[in-house]
């Protein structure tokens, strides 16, 4: 590998270990809220990505966790509901 793209792998790395040991460590760290914003993020990504084999259209939530956000509707998914 590069020496110069080690690196940046190597910084990137860092500063999201510090990111995770900072959540999990910290006594205000909202460690529920940043879970869930991660499972949101996936479950986004997900259906994103099965959106054009199942032919649902899906509407991307962008809200944070514990502003209004609701489970979305995946009654349609896969061809069940």
């Amino acid at each position: 590998m590069n020496p110069f793209f080690e690196t940046v792998t190597t910084i990137a790395l860092a500063i999201v270990t510090l990111g995770i040991v900072s959540v999990l460590v910290s006594k205000k760290a909202q460690t529920p809220a940043v879970i869930q914003a991660s499972g949101s993020a996936f479950s986004n990504a997900m259906a994103v990505a099965e959106s054009p084999v199942t032919g649902e259209h899906y509407k991307i939530d962008l809200s944070y966790p514990s502003s209004g956000y609701s489970v979305p509707d995946y009654s349609g998914s896969f061809g069940f509901g």
